[in-house]
C-alpha cells in the first residue's frame, strides 16, 4: 500500500468516525432538545389556559354558568360587568367606625348603596362595604403586560388553530354543576417538531390514561377548574 492510498484511507476513516460521532451526539440530543421546546411552549400555553379559567370563574359569577365559546369570554371581557366588594374607609378609624354607627341607628333601614352615596355627597367620615359592579376589562389581566384578549382563542405556536372548549351543566351528587373544560392538543401545540417524538409522546400520555396534551377543567370529572400541570 503506498503512502497516498494510506492517506486516503486514514481520511475516510476519521471522516467516519466523526459522521458516527455526530449521530451519536444527535440522537441523544434529539429528545433534549424535544423537551425543552416543549417545556416552553407548555409554559405559554399554560399562561393562556390560566387566561381562560380566569375569564371563565369570572363569567359565571356574574351569570351563573360557564360558556362554550371563546368569543362569548371575548364579548365579556369587551363589554361586560363583574361585582366586587368595594371597602370604604378603615375599621381600625374608631371615630369614623363610631359616626357610622350613628348614622345606622338614625336610619336603621340605610343601604350601603345609600352610604355609597352619602360618601360621594360629602360625609367621608363612614366606614363600610358595597357591592359594585364595574367594567370586566378595568379589573383583569391590568398588570398583565403580556395578555391580549385577540389571542385567548388560539393554540400557540399552532399556526392558528382553536382552543377546544366545551361547557354544561351536570349533576352531581344530586346538584347540578356548572363545569367547563379547555383543551390544546399536542398534535397542535408542539406543530413542527419531532413528529416521532410527540408520537411517542401521546401514546405515553394515553398509556397512562392521561390527556395527550394540556386541559384546564373537565366536563367529565369535576376537578374544581384545575388544569392538568397543576
Amino acid at each position: 500500500m503506498n503512502k497516498t492510498v494510506k492517506i486516503l484511507l486514514e481520511i475516510v476513516l476519521l471522516l467516519a468516525i466523526c459522521g458516527l460521532v455526530f449521530a451519536l451526539v444527535s440522537s441523544i440530543m434529539k429528545p433534549v432538545n424535544f423537551n425543552k421546546q416543549r417545556a416552553h411552549r407548555e409554559t405559554v400555553a399554560i399562561q393562556r389556559l390560566k387566561d381562560i379559567r380566569t375569564l371563565q370563574v369570572a363569567y359565571k359569577s356574574a351569570n351563573g354558568r360557564f360558556v362554550s365559546t371563546i368569543d362569548s369570554l371575548k364579548a365579556f371581557y369587551e363589554n361586560g360587568k363583574m361585582s366586587i366588594i368595594m371597602q370604604i374607609g378603615s375599621a381600625d378609624d374608631s371615630i369614623a367606625w363610631e359616626h357610622t354607627e350613628k348614622v345606622k341607628k338614625a336610619n336603621r333601614k340605610i343601604t350601603p348603596q345609600q352610604l355609597l352615596e352619602m360618601y360621594e355627597a360629602g360625609d367621608k367620615n363612614l366606614v363600610f362595604s358595597v357591592e359594585t359592579k364595574i367594567p370586566v376589562k378595568d379589573t383583569l389581566f391590568l398588570r398583565r403586560t403580556d395578555f391580549c384578549i385577540d389571542s385567548l382563542g388560539t393554540i400557540p405556536f399552532s399556526g392558528g388553530a382553536p382552543v377546544e372548549m366545551e361547557a354544561e351543566t351536570r349533576m352531581v351528587s344530586g346538584v347540578l354543576v356548572p363545569l367547563f373544560e379547555a383543551r390544546m392538543p399536542y398534535r397542535q401545540l408542539l406543530k413542527g417538531m419531532d413528529n416521532q417524538l410527540r408520537i411517542n409522546l401521546d401514546a405515553e400520555r394515553k398509556d397512562q390514561n392521561k390527556y395527550e396534551g394540556l386541559q384546564v377543567g373537565s366536563v367529565t370529572a369535576p376537578n374544581n377548574n384545575a388544569g392538568n400541570w397543576e
